[in-house]
């Protein structure tokens, strides 16, 4: 911790209790606690204070947990108990542990769970342009002209953006290889419904340089010493700063573009 302390957002993230975001909204609802204080936005927290959450003392994590879990369709990707089919609940890990990033509940595949708030942002920020790679099997051929239109960037008016260009490679006869450097909302599927396709199967089997390898579907395995290596020198320049979500969109507003004939 610094000598001058840790600001109290970073301090619950680091603790693996939320990320910073979530967090400031715990302060700005007066959940957070510090010593015998409600605490402020920008408040920072020292070695001897004891921070609490609904009066709950915060233990901070000293060992980083990172896993990779082969997600099932079905699974939501959330912490929240009142969603019976929690990730959390499902893999009944002894230690607390939260998504990096999103599945929708019909996808499956690849999902790191951590306890590192900085890792979460360092990895899921859209401006670090990290990428995700997934498999997607569609509901009829795929054309060439499909494919040129998923890369090139497909307006989501519901969403107020177009994606940005992406890597995408035909790989059989109803099935797609697209590789992401963003995540927005259901992002492939309404890509796909865009130009009249419809998903039926949607994989992750790779984020950044850790991939899915033969794990099965259910299971979960530690991040490997040489993965983590990698993964910390790719993301040693990425920011860890909290997205904020109403200037992206703001910055990315769809222009126009033409359908193809599809």
């Amino acid at each position: 911790m610094e000598n001058n302390g840790i600001r109290i957002n970073k301090f619950l993230s680091e603790a693996g209790v939320c990320s910073r975001r979530e967090a400031d909204r715990k302060i700005e609802n007066g959940e957070i606690t510090i010593n015998d204080h409600v605490a402020n936005t920008g408040d920072r927290v020292m070695p001897e204070d004891v921070v609490y959450v609904n009066g709950r003392p915060v233990q901070k994590e000293e060992e980083m947990v990172l896993l990779v879990l082969n997600k099932p369709a079905g699974i939501v990707c959330t912490a929240e108990k009142r969603e019976k089919n929690n990730v959390i609940d499902f893999m009944k890990y002894p230690k607390r542990i939260y998504p990096i990033g999103r599945l929708d509940k019909d996808s499956e595949g690849l999902l790191l769970m951590t306890n590192n708030g900085e890792l979460v942002n360092k990895i899921m920020r859209a401006g670090n342009n990290h990428e995700k790679e997934y498999i997607v099997t569609v509901n009829k051929p795929v054309t060439d002209s499909f494919v040129r239109g998923l890369a090139g960037g497909v307006p989501l008016v519901e969403l107020n953006t177009t994606t940005r260009k992406c890597k995408v490679e035909k790989i059989a006869n109803r099935k797609i290889r697209i590789v992401l450097t963003q995540g927005l909302n259901r992002q492939i599927r309404r890509m796909c419904e865009y130009f009249g396709y419809r998903v039926e199967k949607l994989e992750r089997v790779r984020i950044m340089n850790i991939t899915l390898g033969d794990l099965k579907t259910g299971q979960y395995r530690e991040v490997t010493s040489e993965e983590y290596k990698k993964l910390m020198e790719l993301t040693k320049e990425s920011s860890s700063a909290p997205i904020d979500y109403e200037k992206r969109q703001a910055k990315n507003k769809p222009h126009k573009i033409y359908r193809t004939g599809i």
